[in-house]
């Protein structure tokens, strides 16, 4: 370590031994430290056993302990194991800890996420709360406050980030809350303060590399992509470019130059029919992978109407697969496996509060950043 990490760790170490314990975020301000720096210092510290970390406060335990709880014979009374809420046994409770997640809705993609969280939360014997934003901007961030406030020991955070990664100046926020935080389907790029946060997410370029190497194998060679802007479509489309690459695919038509206006849902909906009717009559296309579900149920029958039949002069496959199956002619669907991202991300946070008795690793574990393969559910 650094000598001034030393010094700052040693200087934790005497206040806690001095006075029994101490709040980490009243202890961040009297050393003038961020409380990300400090939290960083009391992770290294608790997994070497010096203090005992427990809902926001930090301290040391009774005499004659030790780090797992057993009869004097280990480190001094000084030190303790690394607790956060409750009993461990078998690895890794969460007893008493409440954890805050911030979505965007709790309806469509994300009730499945929001689900697969709540489950394992309590599965670990802690509570789930959740903040909603309905994409706001800086709703994200108030929301995050909100559970704080409240008594949050952790995060699981989907921040309103317009291509699903901060933009130029946003969400350095993330990585100076207080408390261990999971993004969830956000990533941040190297380089930015957030892509230091654990993370769990859907390798949505994955999944749209998988739908346009099945509409080749099925003899399609010029394929379309047709997404209305949101958080998936940046990844969906670098997936979609990488696969008509690699595969030597011809590239379809591409999409009209956009207005200097924005264009309201209704316009985007009938510019996107517009699209793929042109460039199946006259670019060539035979196949198209169309975000999401709800805009493909509702443009077959308009492109239908417009002399295009779906499947004969267009393969259709839809992303999100949550109501491809209940189509009149049920569609093939790309499924992101929502409901174990929510699970992992909330395992992985309550991994990070309450660590195993019997770990003996040095320092915190490494952060790490874990991305779901989509399924490709092919209907006929």
């Amino acid at each position: 370590m650094r000598p001034h990490v030393d010094q700052r760790q040693a200087q934790v170490l005497a206040l806690v031994q001095e006075r029994g314990s101490v709040r980490v975020a009243d202890l961040a301000q009297e050393l003038g430290v961020s409380p990300v720096t400090l939290r960083r210092d009391i992770e290294a510290m608790a997994a070497r056993g010096e203090i005992q970390r427990m809902h926001g406060v930090i301290s040391r335990v009774a005499a004659g302990r030790t780090p797992g709880g057993g009869p004097a014979g280990g480190p001094s009374a000084g030190s303790a194991r690394a607790v956060a809420g409750g009993p461990a046994a078998g690895g890794g409770g969460g007893e008493g800890l409440v954890i805050g997640m911030v979505v965007p809705t709790t309806e469509y993609y994300y009730a499945d996420v929001v689900r697969g969280a709540r489950e394992a939360v309590e599965a670990r014997g802690a509570r789930l709360t959740v903040g909603l934003t309905r994409y706001l901007p800086g709703e994200d961030r108030t929301q995050a406050d909100r559970l704080l406030s409240t008594g949050a020991h952790g995060l699981l955070l989907t921040p309103n980030w317009e291509a699903g990664s901060p933009g130029p100046g946003e969400g350095a926020w993330t990585a100076e809350l207080p408390v261990p935080t999971v993004l969830v389907e956000r990533w941040a790029p190297p380089g930015h303060p957030a892509a230091a946060l654990d993370r769990v997410s859907s390798d949505h370029a994955y999944g749209a590399a998988r739908a346009v190497q099945h509409l080749t194998e099925a003899g399609h060679r010029r394929i379309a992509l047709a997404s209305r802007t949101t958080p998936t479509t940046a990844r969906l489309r670098a997936g979609y470019e990488a696969a008509v690459t690699a595969l030597g695919l011809e590239p379809a038509p591409p999409w009209p130059p956009a207005g200097p206006a924005p264009l309201s849902d209704a316009e985007l909906f009938a510019r996107t029919l517009d699209y793929l009717c042109e460039a199946v009559t006259t670019g060539g296309v035979t196949a198209a992978l169309i975000h999401s579900d709800t805009d493909a149920i509702m443009l077959i029958p308009r492109l239908q109407a417009r002399g295009v039949r779906v499947p004969e002069d267009l393969a259709v496959i839809t992303y999100d697969d949550e109501v491809a199956g209940m189509a009149d002619v049920p569609l093939s669907a790309v499924a992101p496996a929502k409901h174990e991202v929510g699970a992992r991300a909330a395992a992985l946070l309550l991994d990070r509060l309450s660590p195993s008795p019997t770990s003996a690793t040095p320092q915190a574990p490494p952060r790490q950043h874990l991305d779901l393969l989509p399924r490709l559910t092919i209907r006929p």
